[in-house]
């Protein structure tokens, strides 16, 4: 598609803040006002628009296509969102360590227990730790308080957050970079741990480690789009 606007900027509306086009609205992929809470995400929204060339490429709507999908997705039904980051905590990575005797359990040790022990202390919760990749399910009062620190978001926060467990399948994980002072790329390389651990041993595999880096970058960005949501 031909590029077949000059200027991009973010302008204050009913609600929140707007992309403007030439002064005119951008809409949702559903038709819906792109209405987002913050300046700052605004602001970053329309500069993917002029950052475009004379041909558009959709590649570069990172934060457009998450807030469309906040807007389109979770805002109707916020509870079925909340319900599948849920399913993260029932199954998250971080709870499913090696054998104690193995080296790579040492490790998980290292980076996976403060994470999830900084989680149970700060909702008062408790994990079940599993040795093997056996499902066990997580404690009914743990599932019940974390949904309710759920109910508490936004759909543009739970959007981000749904990207980030989905990536990390973690919702620890997920939850831990919303803070302000979390570094994105530490949480990414625990979320990824095994495979580095791997490449460790055996040698780093090319294609892998592309696909690991691109991924990597949609962790960042979607971590991003939640700190301009809260913080912005």
């Amino acid at each position: 598609m031909k590029r077949f606007y000059k200027q991009a900027a973010a302008a204050p509306v009913d609600g929140g803040w707007q992309v403007m086009l030439d002064g005119r609205g951008v809409k949702s992929v559903g038709g819906r006002p792109q209405v987002v809470p913050t300046q700052a995400l605004a602001e970053a929204m329309a500069a993917e628009w002029g950052a475009q060339g004379e041909e558009i490429d959709p590649a570069g709507f990172i934060l457009r296509d998450q807030a469309d999908y906040a807007i389109d997705v979770v805002a109707p039904d916020p509870g079925k969102a909340v319900a599948a980051l849920l399913a993260f905590a029932g199954s998250d990575t971080l709870c499913y360590r090696a054998d104690p005797e193995d080296a790579l359990f040492r490790r998980q040790q290292d980076v996976w227990e403060p994470l999830l022990g900084a989680l149970e202390t700060a909702e008062g919760v408790r994990f079940e730790r599993i040795s093997g990749i056996i499902h066990r399910r997580q404690p009914e009062a743990t599932l019940a308080r974390l949904q309710a620190r759920l109910d508490e978001y936004d759909p543009f926060t739970l959007a981000a957050l749904g990207t980030m467990a989905s990536l990390a399948a973690s919702l620890c994980i997920a939850l831990a970079a919303l803070d302000p002072a979390a570094d994105s790329a530490a949480l990414w390389q625990a979320a990824n741990l095994e495979e580095v651990w791997q490449a460790e041993l055996w040698g780093e595999d090319v294609q892998a480690a592309e696909r690991l880096a691109r991924r990597g970058l949609e962790f960042a960005t979607a971590r991003e789009f939640a700190q301009m949501v809260r913080t912005g």
